[in-house]
């Protein structure tokens, strides 16, 4: 099982709490998430400590994440994205 650091490199899409995130940031070691939550901008930020103090739950299937605000539930999902290609070919 790699961390959740490398599995956060290879993922488009995140759900944090059953909530859907595409506009999450790996920087330095840390996570920033925001996502829309009706009108409301939710964010959570995470500190490489905490990051490096992530369980993950094999039954459930996800990372149990803590800040100074509470605990998560966070998967990292693949996403897919248009590609490029398709517009150089035509």
């Amino acid at each position: 099982m790699t961390g959740l650091t490398e599995q956060l490199a290879t993922s488009g899409m995140v759900l944090i709490d059953d909530l859907h995130a595409f506009d999450f940031v790996l920087d330095a070691g840390e996570l920033r998430i925001e996502c829309m939550d009706g009108r409301e901008l939710k964010r959570w930020h995470f500190t490489a400590a905490q990051m490096a103090a992530a369980n993950f739950d094999e039954t459930q299937q996800f990372w149990a994440i803590s800040n100074d605000k509470g605990s998560y539930r966070l998967v990292c999902l693949s996403a897919f994205s248009p590609s490029d290609e398709d517009d150089e070919q035509e």
